[in-house]
């Protein structure tokens, strides 16, 4: 009997700092345009990557997870894990306040044990 391999959808990871809204220095809807501004950058940073291509032209099948990280030295840790391991990613720093807010990657097709336990060792599902 043969199994079919099961392929993941292409999927963007998209991370914010919970302690800005803990702290009441952001709204909700402040943090989500941090999001949007760290997902939209990434994307086009990579508008010529294969995967980029292949994930924009499936519009009504997006897969996106949105994920909390504790404050910013675990959004710093998360973004070293990502660039050992190649992941590429836009960490997007609020100006003129200087504030590194959120981090989205680029489409990937799947991950690797690593990229998976840093998510799992920095992130929670945003709640």
């Amino acid at each position: 009997m043969s199994t079919a391999a099961v392929v993941e959808p292409l999927t963007m990871f998209i991370v914010v700092r919970k302690d800005l809204a803990k702290s009441g220095q952001w709204n909700t809807g402040s943090l989500m345009t941090q999001a949007c501004h760290a997902a939209t950058a990434i994307l086009h940073i990579t508008r010529e990557d294969k995967n980029t291509k292949e994930y924009l032209s499936q519009l009504d099948s997006m897969h996106k997870v949105v994920l909390e990280t504790k404050n910013q030295g675990s959004l710093e840790k998360l973004a070293d894990a990502l660039t050992l391991h190649n992941v590429p990613y836009k960490k997007w720093i609020e100006q003129p306040e200087n504030i590194p807010t959120a981090l989205a990657t680029a489409p990937l097709p799947g991950r690797s044990n690593e990229v998976k336990d840093a998510f799992k060792k920095y992130c929670s599902l945003y709640r």
